[in-house]
């Protein structure tokens, strides 16, 4: 089951930039029907909460191009439960990572 995570009150912030997502062989995974390129992309989510660092696969020809340490907003972000082996957890996936502009950081108004 995927379940779609509602990020409007989440402000995410590029961790570590994409990696492409590799198998136990080092080989680069694909996404089984279209054979793109999967992609991982460390995220730092924040909210009134706190913070959780979560890693984020992007199936994409190219890397999301975010660079470290700026914020970024992940497109139709999904969690996706998983158990194997005993193990359990949660995967995260998104369409796309895209840079917020930097005219919402409201850095052109002046305080006093």
């Amino acid at each position: 089951m995927r379940l779609m995570i509602d990020t409007s009150q989440v402000t995410f912030t590029v961790g570590r930039e994409a990696q492409p997502k590799t198998d136990q062989n080092g080989v680069q995974r694909v996404e089984r029907n279209t054979n793109i390129p999967m992609w991982s992309v460390q995220l730092v989510a924040m909210d009134n909460g706190g913070a959780e660092v979560i890693t984020v696969t992007v199936a994409a020809a190219q890397p999301p191009k975010v660079p470290t340490g700026s914020l970024v907003t992940p497109v139709e972000l999904q969690a996706i439960p998983w158990a194997q082996n005993g193990r359990n957890g949660v995967a995260f996936r998104a369409t796309d990572i895209k840079a917020v502009p930097a005219s919402k950081s409201g850095s052109n108004t002046s305080g006093s």
